[in-house]
């Protein structure tokens, strides 16, 4: 289910913004310029860009109580 990410706590929000970038492996090369490395602030940026220009959307699944970012086509 698609969550806005406007309905979330600064607190909650910054935890799924965290989470999604800190996550092993995952690829953040869409949400930000370039592959270099950036800073867990830039990341966070980045991704709340996305989601406030619509191009990211927030999706929490119920039956494992997870939240994941996905990119609108």
């Amino acid at each position: 289910m698609n969550i806005p990410y406007q309905q979330l706590s600064k607190l909650a929000l910054d935890g799924v913004l965290d989470d999604y970038v800190l996550r092993e492996g995952t690829d953040y090369g869409d949400f930000a310029e370039g592959r270099a490395e950036h800073s867990l602030k830039t990341k966070r940026e980045s991704v709340l860009r996305a989601l406030a220009d619509g191009t990211a959307e927030l999706w929490f699944d119920p039956e494992t109580q997870s939240t994941t970012l996905r990119m609108v086509d």
